[in-house]
């Protein structure tokens, strides 16, 4: 009879247990929740556009005003670059990226529309319509590919780009990566040997030699804050 007793009495105790710490329960999940929500960063990324030069063999980046040494740009180049940068962020899981339809058909619909306003103010009003907490801006100077084999190149892959963030509410830039490597065999620079065998030993093709260097522009990347 005792024995029944307390395991009742047990029951409900546990069940008036559970029922006060429920609400907490609730409360807990719901700013769990409210959190991860608040963690994802909307970007906008901008197709990647290429920059060649007019005269000469300079370029200069129409938002960084920074200047390369430009040259050929082999068909697709941009998509290219563009591609392994978006593949790059996947490393970061507090991020959501607006659909790139979206941001093509808004961004080319602004640019036709303000042909005279400069290319920052044009970022700003994208970035404002998209509702983006970041604009990602992107230019290729050079994408030359490689001629040869992975052993035996005639003229190695050379690539140039530049990524910058941008905040579009107003108009400063948050990080900014840089590329531009032309790839050199281990006789003309013997600097180059830990690249050259991060690359397997071999002459990198230009999406190679871009992987390698998006990388490397991402070891300058803190991270993403609110």
């Amino acid at each position: 009879m005792n024995n029944l007793f307390w395991k009742k009495n047990s029951c409900v105790t546990g069940l008036v247990m559970f029922l006060l710490l429920l609400p907490a329960f609730a409360a807990y999940g719901a700013e769990k929740e409210a959190d991860e929500t608040k963690s994802l960063i909307n970007i906008a990324i901008i197709p990647f556009q290429t920059i060649l030069p007019k005269a000469g063999n300079t370029v200069t980046s129409p938002l960084s005003g920074a200047a390369y040494f430009g040259g050929k740009i082999a068909e697709g180049g941009e998509k290219i670059v563009g591609e392994l940068f978006i593949e790059k962020l996947k490393d970061f899981k507090e991020i959501e990226i607006i659909p790139q339809e979206k941001v093509e058909g808004i961004y080319q619909r602004v640019r036709a529309e303000s042909l005279k306003m400069p290319l920052l103010e044009i970022i700003k009003k994208v970035g404002a319509e998209l509702g983006a907490d970041l604009i990602v801006v992107g230019h290729v100077f050079r994408y030359v590919e490689r001629i040869g084999y992975d052993y035996s190149a005639e003229k190695p892959a050379s690539v140039a780009f530049e990524i910058i963030f941008v905040d579009p509410k107003n108009g400063s830039t948050i990080w900014r990566g840089v590329f531009d490597k032309t790839q050199k065999s281990l006789m003309e620079d013997v600097l180059q040997i830990a690249s050259f065998y991060k690359g397997g030993g071999k002459w990198l093709n230009a999406r190679e030699l871009t992987k390698q260097g998006m990388d490397q522009a991402f070891k300058t990347f803190s991270g993403f804050e609110h």
